[in-house]
């Protein structure tokens, strides 16, 4: 009845609505309050007006979002303190367990443990990658980062018998020497393998196809011993490596 936009007493929208009366005043004093409709006052009695439907979705939108942005913010804090407790919590735990971390789940996850470990790093990166598809801006964009600062990251490819995926890993790697990373083509197979500072080894287990994504897995050492002979692996694949311009020279 307020729709037809005519200003009404309580009786009339009562009458034309055919409701009870007593039972519309607590509807039209909330609608007041929440200004979805005017109270006007005359000399008698109280009527009554809807707002232009369109000004109410307006209002009606603001508030939600409003409540979602006070909510998100309480989560935001929440977790903020959570995240400070765990760090604190879990550096007393320092020992033997916890230099061995085994991370499971879907790829999204394990790949910001990996760039966490790369962005972490001081002096060098050491990596053996057999990849099935190339991911340019997110890695060269950290990459950059960590060699701007004086780092060294060294990289080996392994080629792959898809001549497609071959031609975007030496686009990849052309875009990856750009950023300062030294890169070798190993046209054997190689396990992917990442070094950090000779202190953290980082293995991918998830090569696998046939393991479903929420059983991959990848492995983290935090054992500069264990490093030290993953560095010696690292450096004989390398010497059995090519550079990226002997492998153009080569085809």
């Amino acid at each position: 009845m307020l729709l037809k936009g005519i200003p009404m007493s309580a009786s009339e929208i009562a009458k034309e609505a055919k409701i009870i009366r007593n039972s519309i005043y607590d509807i039209l004093k909330s609608f007041v309050e929440k200004g979805y409709c005017n109270e006007i006052e005359t000399n008698t009695i109280l009527n009554y007006q809807i707002i232009d439907p369109a000004v109410i979705l307006d209002k009606i939108s603001r508030d939600y979002k409003k409540a979602f942005n006070l909510k998100l913010s309480s989560l935001t804090d929440t977790f903020t303190e959570l995240q400070t407790i765990y760090k604190t919590e879990s550096a007393k735990a320092e020992g033997p367990d916890n230099n061995i971390q085994l991370i499971r789940g879907f790829n999204k996850h394990r790949v910001e443990k990996y760039m966490e470990l790369v962005n972490t790093s001081k002096k060098e990166i050491c990596a053996m990658y057999s990849p099935r598809s190339i991911i340019v801006d997110e890695l060269s964009n950290d990459t950059k980062k960590f060699i701007k600062s004086g780092g060294v990251f060294k990289s080996i490819y392994q080629l792959n018998d898809d001549e497609n995926i071959n031609n975007d890993l030496i686009k990849a790697c052309e875009f990856f020497e750009k950023g300062g990373e030294i890169i070798k083509l190993a046209d054997f197979r190689v396990p992917n393998i990442t070094i950090f500072d000779k202190e953290t080894v980082f293995i991918n287990l998830s090569n696998d196809k046939s393991v479903p994504k929420h059983k991959q897995a990848d492995l983290i050492i935090k054992n500069p011993d264990y490093a030290s002979h993953i560095i010696d692996l690292f450096d004989f694949y390398w010497e059995k490596s090519t550079t990226l311009n002997e492998f153009k020279n080569k085809i």
